[in-house]
């Protein structure tokens, strides 16, 4: 079922658990996260970076609205890291209310400017934002940030930025990276106690792709309630694909891709468990979440 964004969030906060929001770029790894959340009964979030809107415009925002609302669990579709306002007005003309307005490349009067702005026109459609302060290095859909360009979140600017901006949710920067890390992940704790002792929106850790077990449960107890997965699940697809591709059998091509399914969904049904959100598909079918979605559609 489709479903609301700021009541996934604001459910698992308050059961302490997350949420997992996977990036999908075609039919196969929609088919992966949803079969993984009705196994497991989950939610989870449909997520498109900008570059796969680019590939697949409004078909494959359609694509990723219709599996939701056909899903036997909640799920939201949610445009990922979008610097463009443009790219943000198309996806709310397609039916996307959930979207991440990212100005954390510009200086922060400009990122709190173009925030603010894109807030306004995504709440004029009923849509959820998320923004983000700080800069997260790694690389992720060909765009790669130095460590050095990394600035972690500050506290007291987090409040001043969600106050100016009006967003409902905020990725926040406490040593996470995106794509792989190339040394054991640090992640700062106490910096995210802080902020969320002064903020009361949902928290997103971006860079979840091999974090261990124990940060995931520490940044849950700290408010985190939606992880971004996408290198994992991108690299159980590509080696699928080379291994059944460049293998000396001659493959049907739809049994090729049902391997790859299965790869993804694999890593998916292990991150939902991770975030502790299996089973808990129930716990958003309330009267408060059918009120949010009608708020949206």
């Amino acid at each position: 079922m489709l479903t609301s964004t700021q009541e996934l969030l604001e459910t698992a906060r308050r059961n302490a658990y997350a949420i997992g929001a996977f990036n999908v770029y075609n039919l196969e790894g929609v088919k992966a996260v949803v079969e993984a959340a009705e196994v497991l009964q989950s939610p989870a979030m449909l997520q498109l970076h900008p570059s796969a809107l680019k590939y697949g415009r409004s078909p494959l925002v359609a694509l990723c609205l219709e599996a939701a609302r056909a899903a036997s669990v909640p799920i939201s579709v949610h445009l990922d890291h979008s610097t463009s306002a443009a790219d943000i007005q198309d996806a709310l003309t397609a039916g996307m209310r959930s979207i991440m307005a990212d100005g954390s490349p510009l200086p922060y009067a400009e990122n709190l400017a173009f925030t603010r702005e894109m807030t306004a026109l995504a709440h004029r459609y009923g849509a959820v934002v998320e923004a983000e302060i700080g800069r997260i290095s790694g690389t992720e859909d060909g765009l790669t940030i130095a460590e050095k360009e990394a600035k972690m979140t500050d506290p007291d600017q987090a409040v001043e930025f969600v106050a100016a901006t009006g967003v409902d949710a905020l990725a926040v920067t406490i040593g996470n990276v995106h794509g792989e890390y190339k040394s054991p992940p640090r992640l700062d704790f106490d910096r995210l106690a802080r902020i969320r002792q002064r903020l009361s929106i949902p928290l997103v850790l971006h860079g979840a792709s091999g974090l261990p077990a124990e940060m995931i449960s520490r940044s849950i107890q700290l408010g985190v309630c939606k992880f971004n997965v996408n290198t994992e699940v991108r690299q159980a697809y590509m080696a699928t694909l080379a291994g059944q591709v460049c293998g000396d059998d001659e493959r049907d091509l739809l049994d090729v891709t049902r391997e790859a399914i299965a790869a993804m969904r694999s890593v998916i049904m292990e991150k939902i468990r991770l975030f502790g959100s299996d089973g808990k598909a129930h716990q958003h079918q309330t009267p408060y979440a059918a009120m949010l979605l009608h708020a949206q559609t």
